[in-house]
C-alpha cells in the first residue's frame, strides 16, 4: 500500500498551459510588444517543450534554457531579442499570478489528505515534485493554497537536479526518511520528467494522460489515467 504520494504540479495538478497563455500575452502587452495570438503562445510552447525536455537530458543549465527558448521565440516572430532575459524574469512572477486547476485535482487532493489509518493518523504523506523555476514555483504554489495542502514541496531548483535524475527523488527519500520504495508512486503528466523519473528511482508510476498521447518512448507505466476522478478509487493507492 502506498504511503508516499508523489505529485507533479503544472499539467498535472495545475492546467500549466492556460497559466502560460495568459502569462506571455500579460506581458505582450506590459513591454507594449505586437499582438499575442494564441498560435503564437502555441509556436512559443513547442519551442519551450524542446527546451525543458534538453534540459532533462542534461544538455543545457536551467539559466540557458529559460532564456534561450525567448530568444528563439522573438526571433520566430522578429521582436527584439535583447529584452529576453528581462521578459523571462518578469514571466516566472507572471505565471503565479493565473491559477488554473486540472479537473478534479483540488477535490481529489483534499480527498486523499483527509484519509486516515484505523488509529486516526493520517493515510498518506502527499509530496508536490517539479522541475519549474522555484520563483514561479513558489508563488503559484502559496496563490492556489496547495501549501497548505502539500505536506512537502520538492524544487528541482532546491535539490540541484532536475527529474528524471535519480538523484532529485534520492534526496527525497532521504529527507523524507523513506526506506520501502514499494510504498512510494510518482503521479504526472510528462513521460520525459515524471515517468522516467521514477523509473529511474524504482518507485510506481501513474501516467496522468488526459489527452490519451501514445507512449512512443515504450516505459514500463505502472498505471495510466486518462482523468484525476480515476484516482478517487482506492485501488489505485492500496
Amino acid at each position: 500500500m502506498y504511503k508516499y504520494l508523489l505529485f507533479d504540479i503544472d499539467g498535472t495538478i495545475l492546467d500549466f498551459k492556460a497559466a502560460e497563455n495568459l502569462a506571455i500575452k500579460a506581458l505582450f502587452k506590459k513591454y507594449k510588444l505586437i499582438e499575442c495570438t494564441d498560435e503564437m503562445v502555441n509556436d512559443y510552447a513547442k519551442i519551450n517543450d524542446k527546451y525543458w525536455q534538453a534540459l532533462e537530458r542534461g544538455e543545457m543549465t536551467k539559466p540557458e534554457i529559460l532564456v534561450g527558448r525567448f530568444v528563439e521565440f522573438f526571433k520566430s516572430i522578429n521582436v527584439d531579442t535583447s529584452i529576453a532575459s528581462d521578459f523571462n524574469k518578469d514571466y516566472q512572477l507572471e505565471l503565479g499570478e493565473y491559477v488554473v486547476f486540472e479537473d478534479y485535482a483540488i477535490e481529489l487532493l483534499t480527498m486523499l489528505k483527509g484519509k486516515l489509518n484505523e488509529d486516526g493518523s493520517r493515510k498518506y504523506r502527499l509530496l508536490a515534485v517539479t522541475n519549474g523555476t522555484k520563483i514561479a514555483q513558489e508563488k503559484k504554489i502559496k496563490t492556489s493554497g496547495l501549501d497548505i495542502i502539500f505536506d512537502g514541496v520538492y524544487i528541482s531548483e532546491d535539490i540541484g537536479v532536475e527529474k528524471p535524475n535519480v538523484a532529485f527523488f534520492d534526496t527525497l527519500f532521504m529527507e523524507e526518511g523513506i526506506t520501502d520504495k514499494s510504498e512510494v508512486v510518482i503521479i504526472g503528466d510528462s513521460l520525459t520528467s515524471d515517468i522516467l523519473g521514477g523509473i529511474n528511482a524504482g518507485i510506481d508510476t501513474i501516467w496522468y494522460n488526459p489527452n490519451h498521447k501514445e507512449n512512443t518512448n515504450g516505459l514500463a507505466i505502472t498505471k495510466t489515467i486518462f482523468s484525476l476522478r480515476e484516482l478517487d478509487n482506492r485501488r489505485y493507492f492500496e
